[in-house]
């Protein structure tokens, strides 16, 4: 049985991967930069899945209720626009979706009236009081710098976690087992690959008795100068005599992890609540069309995300503004929901029992008053 170790360390280059009988398998540890690397960055399915619910999130417009009502409305209807000098709206959300898939967290800071900054994860430490019953304040760490900020500079954003007080648990965190064992299987092909396809052998030696340790050693770094890699794939191996090469190899059922990949790929987008067809998987027929798997993904994870960012950042902003704020979305400018927008209509419009105010209501248009 194939198990795959996962050794981690402080540095970033000292991952790596090694093949072991039939011990208990270990898995990526679940720390931040071993995730982000592993996941994100070495996965394509994970890269797919967030990119996906991020940028959707992000391209809802957004604007602040009641902007002329309020004092500093202007203020924080720019500060939504444009959060940051290097940043658009746009962006910023897609960060915050972004930390939230990869961490379970996402940390926003405030300072007085200026830009709001969205944080890495990894680098925010939470400082709970005394009684360890609520959050005091948080500090940013850079290297050995280390900045202050005050509970009320901060909004953190987390998803449930059932054994953490502070931190958040992520959609990655979950399906961290499928993308080690998909990685594990793309690596194992490509060794297969890089070695012309072919397992490794076996050499036997007759006469042990005439070879010196040293002999053993240079005949064991010849053989792999001279017959291992790809470019050397199908080069007759020559042999003096006492010398026997055994080929150890494995049939193509043997070699054939498609099966694995694909069912690795497929428990990936449960995790991230994404429909396979979304993401290039194919075998999945859960869904009739490309068409009705979008409007899936958006009713399902894309709205649910939104609708938990817009609250969480609306209670927030009115606490720093001192006033009652509340973001809200234009789900009518969102071309993937306009299916469900045409049934509504028709089925409000076939309504003879409604009076056209009450039509106009159930739709979000303001009353006729004649």
């Amino acid at each position: 049985m194939l198990n795959l170790l996962k050794h981690f360390s402080a540095k970033r280059e000292d991952y790596f991967f090694a093949y072991q009988g039939i011990n208990a398998p270990q898995w990526t540890h679940c720390k931040y930069e071993a995730l982000s690397e592993e996941g994100f960055q070495k996965n394509v399915f994970v890269f797919r899945a967030v990119n996906l619910i991020s940028r959707n999130v992000a391209s809802i417009p957004m604007a602040l209720a009641d902007q002329e009502r309020l004092k500093k409305g202007k203020i924080v209807s720019e500060m939504l626009r444009r959060p940051n000098g290097s940043q658009t709206g746009n962006s910023f959300f897609e960060n915050v979706v972004n930390y939230l898939l990869i961490s379970g967290n996402a940390f926003v800071h405030q300072s007085g009236d200026s830009e709001l900054q969205c944080l890495r994860t990894d680098r925010v430490q939470i400082i709970p009081n005394k009684s360890k019953t609520a959050v005091n304040s948080y500090v940013y760490v850079v290297d050995s710098s280390r900045f202050s900020m005050e509970k009320d500079e901060v909004l953190h954003l987390k998803l449930f976690n059932p054994l953490n007080d502070w931190y958040g648990f992520s959609p990655l965190q979950a399906a961290f087992r499928a993308i080690d064992q998909y990685n594990g299987i793309s690596n194992h092909n490509l060794a297969i690959l890089q070695n012309g396809g072919r397992p490794s052998g076996c050499l036997t030696v007759k006469n042990t008795e005439n070879l010196t340790d040293e002999q053993r050693a240079q005949l064991l770094s010849d053989i792999q100068n001279a017959y291992t890699g790809a470019t050397k794939a199908g080069k007759v191996m020559v042999l003096e005599g006492g010398f026997e090469w055994r080929e150890m190899g494995l049939s193509p059922k043997d070699l054939d992890f498609d099966s694995g990949r694909s069912m690795s790929a497929l428990e990936i987008a449960q995790a991230f609540g994404v429909p396979p067809v979304l993401m290039g998987i194919h075998g999945d027929s859960a869904f009739r069309s490309y068409k009705e798997a979008r409007l899936h993904f958006w009713e399902d994870t894309v709205l649910p995300m939104a609708e938990f960012i817009r609250l969480e950042f609306s209670n927030w902003l009115s606490k720093r503004f001192n006033e009652q704020m509340e973001i809200i979305f234009d789900l009518d400018a969102v071309h993937a929901l306009m299916s469900r927008r045409e049934s509504l209509w028709n089925k409000v419009s076939n309504a003879d029992f409604l009076t056209i105010n009450e039509k106009r209501e159930i739709l979000g248009y303001p009353p006729i008053k004649e």
